[in-house]
């Protein structure tokens, strides 16, 4: 007679491997590169950062070089990358948002449960991006503007803080990005993401400076807009702002503490 032989039985459990960051971020580099909208403001963010300060430096070329002028043409080399940093604030927040509209983000936090990782993993991606773009932007708006400038004697060398502002809008429009990264946390809603950062950045940095007294003076110094611009620009159009880089220096403390509540908030909160 046969003897039925029983399988052994093990405690062996292989558990799923949990997402590591590489994985992550590829994950959201196709999340954000798929779609059209991705790649419209890219190209705004190269139109306008470029292109208005190959304009506005082609229009003032003659009035900075002649004895009336009472701006120095650094003001005017990397001018349309305050425009630009519209575009750093649709990026970082559509990065985020999207996924809250179409409840994607219970998706993505499924794939990947630590949901530190996925905020890490969309920060590096759009942080990263944004100071590549700036950075080159930049670039391309210096050479433009540049050339009308030297046509009529006041071009700039990149050198020194010339060479400075054109990375640092890089790093400017990184941070832009990633303080929008962290307000899409806690806002969930794309309009309403943008529409604060820009308040934050744009509206509230002019007008906390009808502020009356040295109280009024130092707000506005440490706001977000103001604090970050420095960097950007060989010569700022106010003078009574911090310096390049402790502005800077400012406005990373505030990036990285806005970040940081994003992330105590994104733990404590349902999806």
């Amino acid at each position: 007679m046969s003897t039925m032989t029983v399988p052994a039985q093990t405690d062996d459990v292989t558990e799923p491997a949990v997402p590591g960051l590489g994985s992550a971020l590829r994950a959201e580099c196709i999340k954000l590169f798929s779609v059209r909208s991705t790649w419209w403001t890219l190209g705004a963010t190269v139109v306008l950062g470029a292109g208005l300060t190959v304009v506005l430096c082609a229009a003032n070329a003659e009035w900075l070089a002649s004895d009336s002028a009472d701006e120095s043409p650094g003001s005017f080399i990397t001018w349309g990358m305050m425009i630009a940093q519209i575009c750093a604030v649709v990026i970082g927040s559509l990065c985020v948002t999207s996924e809250y509209g179409t409840r994607m983000i219970q998706t993505t936090f499924a794939a990947v449960p630590s949901r530190g990782r996925v905020m890490l993993a969309k920060s590096v991606l759009v942080g990263g991006l944004m100071f590549v773009l700036g950075t080159v932007t930049a670039l391309i708006g210096y050479v433009g503007g540049n050339h009308f400038l030297d046509a009529h004697g006041v071009g700039m060398p990149l050198e020194g803080d010339v060479l400075r502002s054109m990375y640092g809008s890089g790093l400017f429009l990184a941070g832009i990005a990633l303080l929008s990264v962290a307000f899409g946390f806690l806002v969930r809603h794309t309009a309403g993401t943008i529409t604060i950062v820009l308040a934050v950045v744009l509206i509230l940095g002019n007008m906390v400076m009808m502020v009356p007294g040295a109280f009024g003076e130092w707000l506005g110094k440490l706001m977000p807009g103001n604090a970050g611009q420095a960097v950007a620009t060989p010569v700022p159009f106010n003078p009574d702002l911090l310096a390049a880089w402790p502005g800077f220096a400012v406005f990373l403390i505030e990036v990285a503490a806005t970040l940081f509540l994003a992330w105590v908030m994104l733990r404590r909160r349902d999806a």
